[in-house]
Formats: C-alpha cells, sequence, structure tokens
C-alpha cells in the first residue's frame, strides 16, 4: 500500500458512485456536473481523469433505453462483474446476512441512512460512505476492499468495458496499483442458474448409478434483480 498521505478525494469519491450507478434520466442530466467535479479537485492522474470523462461522453451519447440495458447485461447478469461486493465473498451463503448487518451498523453509526431498496454491499453504498471520511481513513476503507475491486476491474477489462476506468480510479485512491489478474471462468447464465430436473437420473456430474455416492450440486433459483442504490447522509 502507499503510504504517501492520500489526497482528498471526497467530491470525486461521489463521482464514481454516480458514474457506477444506474444510468437513469436524473444521472444523465448531470454528467456535466460530475466531468466539473472530477477536473476541480484533480485526485486522479490525468490519464484516469481522461478515461473517465469518455465513459461520460459515452454515457451522454448512448440512447438511453440502451445505456440502461448494456448497464443491467454487464453488472447485473454475472457474478464476475457484480458491484455488490459481498457476492464476490460469500456468494449465497448464510455468511451474508450477517456480513451485512455489521456494514449497516457501521453506516448508521456515521450517521449514514438507508432507504428501503438499497444494499449496503454495493460498491455505490460503500464509495459514498467513503467519501465522508476523512482521506487517510477513506483510502483505509477502500483497502480492505481493493482485492475484490481488482477481480471486478479484471472483468470489466475483459469484456472491453469503459466502466473499467472507474473501478481502476477506486482501486487507485485505495492506495493499491490497478492491474488485472487472472480470473476463473465464469459459466454462461443459462447454466448458473439452471434448476436440475428431478430424479433426473443424474449425468456425470451426479449419480451414475443407484447405491454410488452422489456430490450435492448447489444452484442458483432466480436471476440477481436491479436495486436503486445510493446512500442518503
Amino acid at each position: 500500500m502507499n503510504l504517501f498521505a492520500p489526497p482528498d478525494a471526497r467530491l470525486t469519491l461521489r463521482v464514481l458512485a454516480k458514474l457506477l450507478a444506474y444510468p437513469d434520466a436524473e444521472l444523465r442530466a448531470h454528467l456535466g456536473e460530475l466531468r466539473e467535479a472530477l477536473r476541480a479537485e484533480r485526485a486522479l492522474s490525468l490519464a484516469r481523469r481522461s478515461e473517465l470523462e469518455a465513459l461520460i461522453d459515452r454515457l451522454a451519447a448512448t440512447p438511453a433505453l440502451e445505456a440502461e440495458a448494456a448497464y443491467v447485461e454487464l453488472f447485473d447478469r454475472g457474478r464476475s462483474t457484480s458491484l455488490h461486493l459481498f457476492e464476490h465473498v460469500h456468494g449465497d451463503s448464510r455468511d451474508r446476512g450477517p456480513a451485512m448487518i455489521d456494514l449497516i451498523r457501521t453506516y448508521e453509526e456515521a450517521g449514514l441512512l438507508f432507504g428501503p431498496d438499497e444494499l449496503p454491499d454495493h460498491l455505490c453504498v460503500l464509495l459514498e460512505f467513503a467519501s465522508t471520511l476523512a482521506p487517510r481513513a477513506a483510502r483505509e476503507f477502500l483497502a480492505e476492499t481493493a482485492h475484490l475491486l481488482v477481480k471486478v476491474f479484471s472483468a470489466l477489462l475483459g469484456r472491453g468495458s469503459p466502466y473499467a476506468s472507474a473501478l481502476g480510479a477506486v482501486i487507485e485512491l485505495a492506495g493499491e496499483k490497478a492491474q488485472a489478474v487472472p480470473l476463473a471462468s465464469e459459466p454462461a447464465l443459462d447454466e448458473a442458474w439452471e434448476e436440475p430436473a428431478a430424479f433426473d437420473g443424474c449425468s456425470t456430474q451426479g449419480q451414475a448409478r443407484p447405491g454410488t455416492p452422489q456430490p450435492v450440486q448447489i444452484v442458483r433459483q432466480s436471476p440477481q434483480t436491479h436495486q436503486t442504490q445510493g446512500a442518503h447522509a
């Protein structure tokens, strides 16, 4: 980790939270302000700011329905690019619930309150929270998630997505280097969410003959739906 004093990046963190949110009409109406905030604070390198401005230009130029559909396809239809960070740690296990509760308590102690549709582990919420902290505390908080952010960053790079620049910026504000890492291949969406047929006789992954050991197959039953994100002070 970089031990030098981190820059004051409060505005930049909020800009990144907005850029990684669902690109609705309200967001697109304020893209110019987001650009000016990045330029004014200069918490990121010129090269990274240029990439983010290219993302802003792309969002501004893309028709609304196309931008929204692309966002859902990218972030809501696959685990490797999910912005819900606990998805990369706990998946659908029981450990996710207690981790969520602990994170909510951390936010509430800092005075942040949640709406009914907001999930605490979404990256946009973490960024909003980090923007309320002193620079060093914000860097330390983000650094705790850097190993997860690098995975999402790598997955976005692999898809050639301009959103990778936003993840790269978060990683750098965490004091880490934004570089791609190898990722395990992700199953196709239909395969990942497929529910096995009951008493199917089992394939090579199941029981080939009665009386032989059969591995347990855990599958998801329904796709993740889009959640509206954000945090309110």
